[in-house]
């Protein structure tokens, strides 16, 4: 079983989408149905899915325009799911940004299997790039690099650890005294001084990046991701 990955089914078949999250969810998997389908985007922001089953006809905007706008800063698994299954749609998801590609009818053990297939392929492999999420920022641990509407900027080791650390533990405080512990484990000495350069220069890139704020400081305590 693939326990706690989370997919976001966005169909406006409200049968349909029952059954796809009924059978999805003996699988352990944790499913969550968009039901505004005008802010499709914000709830995939709220939900911070680890995959996305995405119909192609939807009220006011289609899968495909969807589909474009999570691609313009996250890399999260898409699979369409759609009666319209002839070549065109299907180049088009994939153009799209679209992984995948299921024809309604479909059998619910064949949408599972390639469920639970693209989820090991984009999470679980050795190897494989790990990503953390926190609203609109994600942060590659495989590239040390953290992207944002669009844009990304690489870290250094000690900024990567940094971020990592405080995403890993949102949205509690991480103390000083820990994230210091965290970057003794390199070669290099860090004080609090140390530290709270290291902090500096993170928020600066992270700004630039348009995910400026997300560091807060928390007075007596330590650091926060909000």
């Amino acid at each position: 079983m693939l326990l706690d990955y989370r997919i976001l089914v966005v169909e406006d078949d409200r049968v349909i989408a029952d059954v796809i999250a009924s059978q999805l969810s003996r699988w352990g998997l944790d499913v969550k149905l968009v039901t505004d389908f005008e802010r499709v985007l914000a709830q995939f922001h709220e939900y911070e899915p680890q995959l996305v089953l995405m119909d192609i006809t939807l009220p006011f905007y289609s899968g495909f325009y969807w589909c474009g706008e999570i691609r313009r800063f996250s890399k999260v698994p898409v699979i369409f799911i759609s009666s319209a299954a002839d070549n065109m749609n299907i180049v088009t998801a994939i153009n799209m940004g679209g992984d995948d590609f299921i024809a309604k009818p479909f059998d619910l053990g064949v949408l599972t299997a390639k469920v639970q297939a693209m989820l090991r392929r984009s999470y679980d492999f050795a190897g494989s790039s790990r990503v953390l999420s926190a609203g609109e920022l994600m942060l590659n641990l495989t590239e040390g690099k953290a992207y944002c509407q669009g844009k990304q900027t690489e870290l250094t080791r000690n900024e990567l650890k940094i971020l990592q650390m405080l995403m890993e533990n949102r949205p509690g405080v991480v103390s000083r005294d820990d994230l210091m512990t965290r970057l003794w484990e390199s070669d290099a000495f860090v004080d609090e001084n140390t530290l709270a350069v290291n902090v500096a220069r993170l928020r600066k890139k992270l700004a630039a990046i348009g995910a400026g704020g997300m560091i807060q400081t928390r007075k007596g305590m330590g650091y926060s991701i909000e």
